[in-house]
């Protein structure tokens, strides 16, 4: 069984800090768009693979690219002149016992059906052009990948690299996630077809008074003119000011598209996506797996979207550490706030990590709190090989 740490927070909590900041890109943004379409390729990709030959094999896809197009917004319409480039890039074994995968087929599908979803006036069809690169693994890499399945044994890790959760969220994270959230609503899309998907929320707390900072691509078919856009916006402010200082029970300053200008330029989009033109987009340069950006707070730079939900410790440790901080709060009261570190060695079975520290933040000893703590870390190593359906259903987020 892997060395399991656990020990009390002696450093000054995040929240009471002076000054703290927390950041989130919305579906709609061009960095997460590619986190969401990498992951996508690799869930069809795992069921094509339980499909056509009974496991899912090895692959990685974790790579993509979004560069941005060309268009002409104007009040009440406008066109996109030159399409957005997506490019999904990675390896996976695409042939196997004569049986092959087409990867342009089922990446323009990936694409194709998550942006009909996701992105409502971005049109596949006319608006996006779509290239594979998809390539065989390394030999090494894929034999690693089938010695656990010939052994039917636990999977074996893939990469030595960490993970690591925090639980649970304060006021600002909550309020810069459900701030988000919120205006991506469907409730919010009907009341305000204006707002685009293309929404970044920026928070910062300085002592007692958080202030957020949204970035909201309006959707020029939907506004008249620069009089009804400042009319809407302010609209949708008071009805986020509202819907968030009811959730924190605190008052909250909230500022939208601070760079418009009554005498100059507005955010509006064609698309309701930045990516129509002026931003591009790249895997693993947006949210961590819990869906926000939070320097004051222990984060891992890998890019978990895409990852072989299998054997690359990459995705699977980001998400059990934070399942594993998430659980320990919810079930031992006495524990208010939770860390968890966890690193892998490479070739080694993956639910047996070089050491998994959880950090807890109580009043009381910690010794007297290190069994049920153990316990729930030993219950999630164990759940490990097959966190793999998780992924699939969408139980755990990338981004």
């Amino acid at each position: 069984m892997a060395n399991i740490t656990v020990s009390k927070m002696t450093f000054e909590p995040v929240y009471e800090q002076e000054v703290e900041i927390v950041e989130r890109k919305g579906i709609g943004h061009p960095d997460t768009i590619c986190d969401l379409l990498a992951e996508n390729l690799s869930a069809n990709l795992c069921g094509i693979y339980l499909e056509k030959f009974g496991a899912i094999m090895h692959h990685n896809v974790d790579k993509a690219l979004l560069v941005g197009g060309k268009a002409n917004a104007v009040f009440g319409g406008g066109q996109v002149i030159e399409p957005v480039e997506i490019y999904l890039v990675g390896r996976a074994i695409l042939e196997k016992d004569g049986v092959t995968i087409d990867p342009q087929e089922l990446v323009e599908r990936t694409v194709k059906d998550w942006i009909s979803k996701h992105i409502r006036n971005l049109d596949p069809e006319k608006h996006v052009k779509i290239y594979a690169r998809i390539k065989p693994g390394s030999k090494d890499l894929v034999e690693l990948f089938e010695r656990f399945q010939k052994s039917g044994e636990v999977p074996l890790a893939n990469d030595t690299s960490f993970g690591v959760g925090f639980a649970p969220f304060d006021d600002l994270e909550t309020a810069v996630f459900q701030t988000e959230r919120f205006l991506n609503s469907e409730g919010m899309k009907r009341e305000h077809p204006e707002i685009g998907e293309d929404i970044k929320v920026m928070g910062v707390r300085i002592r007692d008074r958080i202030r957020l900072t949204v970035a909201l691509a309006f959707v020029s078919k939907y506004v008249k003119d620069k009089e009804d856009y400042f009319q809407k916006k302010e609209a949708i402010r008071q009805k986020v000011q509202k819907f968030i200082q009811e959730k924190l029970g605190k008052e909250v300053e909230i500022h939208i598209n601070t760079a418009d200008s009554k005498h100059g330029e507005v955010y509006i989009t064609v698309t309701g996506t930045s990516a129509e033109q002026g931003d591009d987009g790249q895997v693993g340069r947006g949210n961590r797996v819990n869906g926000l950006i939070t320097p004051y707070r222990p984060m891992s730079l890998e890019a978990a979207a895409g990852k072989n939900p299998i054997s690359h410790i990459g995705k699977i440790y980001n998400a059990v550490a934070n399942e594993i901080a998430r659980r320990v709060v919810q079930e031992v009261p006495e524990v208010k706030e939770a860390y968890c570190y966890m690193v892998s060695q490479i070739g080694k079975p993956i639910n047996e990590p070089q050491v998994c520290d959880v950090k807890v933040r109580t009043t009381k000893q910690v010794k007297g709190l290190e069994e049920p703590i153990v316990q729930i870390v030993k219950e999630e190593l164990e759940k490990m090989p097959y966190i793999w359906k998780g992924f699939l259903e969408g139980k755990y987020t990338v981004a």
